[in-house]
């Protein structure tokens, strides 16, 4: 039995005065092939920089490179972090990439960008135009800091160039062709969504476009989807498009009228859509013609409310009342600060949630109603 036992013993003992697996030659060996691959890899990375990133002086080196103080603080360079704006974006041309034409002018190309610049999601093209002359772009891929996608797909749907499923698979053809997409996850590149439905107007943006850039006039609700495709930490609002005639510097369309000189207390220019709070304004508008008016808005025909028309109503009030349609936002709160006088901001933009409340103030002595008895 004894015999056994030590007969059995034996194996592990000799199995455990093996060598170890590790020996000293080998860690010498490790950090010498750690040393080499460090020392090579900073030889090529000399090499390959251009003369431009070996600024001579110390100042010229400072923008540029991120630098480390005695007390152990990061001195970031100016470019991109300091005063200095310094950015270098690189914006797709429609002809490189198949399929890109046809986001911004439909299947067959029958659609023009100026038709695409008018209205409220007039800012895919301004934004894509903007950058076309801007003094950031640069045509080389390999020192763009970003990259801007142009794309006018919202408009595109609207005139039907496209239909959701064939924007849908346009995307993605898109992307699967840009390897500067690929090689930052599609962290550097900017989407415009000029709509309530933002990014969803992808169907697939979650899987492909979730880390990119996106701009968009809607933040805060999902819109009949069961997530957001807004992310705070990377993604930015933007005005919707109102008309140059309200915004260029000089002479404007209409301008602002005196308090004193609106006729009404409060004004809603839009569409019912079936909303229970749109509804309620007009029905208000019926009941106190003098203190709110709420015109039926046409879009064809002679009842059809020209640009310069809809200003002079927007600025004849001293609150313009914007409830939610089928999104939060409204390009009414972005008009309204066109119809203001700015030394009497008198045109308050409102979400009307409280129905009652408002019928309260029409039915109460507004003449004497002031914004902060309203907003609170």
């Amino acid at each position: 039995m004894l015999g056994s036992v030590n007969s059995k013993a034996r194996p592990y003992s000799a199995q455990h005065h093996q060598q170890p697996l590790c020996t000293r030659k080998h860690q010498i060996g490790a950090l010498l092939l750690v040393a080499t691959t460090v020392f090579f890899t900073k030889l090529l990375d000399r090499s390959s920089l251009p003369c431009s990133f070996t600024p001579a002086d110390p100042v010229t080196a400072s923008r540029s490179s991120v630098h480390v103080t005695n007390g152990g603080d990061l001195l970031w360079p100016h470019r991109g972090y300091g005063p200095v704006v310094d950015l270098k974006i690189y914006v797709y041309d429609e002809r490189e990439i198949d399929g890109l034409k046809a986001l911004m002018s439909g299947r067959d190309g029958a659609i023009d960008s100026t038709s695409c610049l008018k209205g409220q999601w007039g800012t895919q093209v301004k934004i894509h135009r903007l950058l076309q002359e801007s003094r950031f772009r640069t045509r080389k891929k390999e020192e763009a800091d970003l990259f801007f996608v142009p794309a006018y797909a919202k408009c595109v749907r609207m005139m039907g160039g496209l239909n959701d499923k064939e924007i849908n698979q346009t995307y993605v053809k898109v992307l699967s062709q840009m390897p500067y997409f690929r090689r930052s996850g599609g962290r550097d590149h900017i989407f415009v969504f000029p709509s309530g439905a933002g990014a969803h107007l992808f169907r697939s943006w979650a899987k492909f476009i979730n880390r990119s850039i996106i701009l968009t006039p809607e933040g805060d609700r999902t819109d009949k989807k069961d997530t957001s495709a807004f992310n705070t930490w990377k993604d930015i609002i933007i005005p919707g498009n109102v008309d140059d005639g309200m915004t260029t510097n000089g002479a404007t369309l209409v301008r602002p009228l005196p308090l004193s000189k609106r006729k009404y207390l409060a004004n809603y220019l839009g569409r019912a859509q079936g909303k229970a709070g749109r509804l309620k304004l007009i029905e208000l508008s019926k009941k106190f013609p003098a203190k709110l008016e709420s015109p039926e808005l046409k879009f064809s025909g002679p009842d059809k409310l020209g640009k310069i028309d809809y200003f002079e109503h927007l600025r004849n009030a001293k609150f313009c009342l914007a409830p939610r349609g089928e999104s939060s936002w409204t390009l009414r709160f972005y008009e309204s600060f066109f119809v203001v006088s700015l030394s009497l901001s008198t045109c308050v933009y409102m979400y009307i949630y409280y129905t009652s409340t408002v019928e309260i103030i029409f039915s109460g002595s507004a003449t004497g109603v002031r914004p902060s008895d309203i907003i609170g």
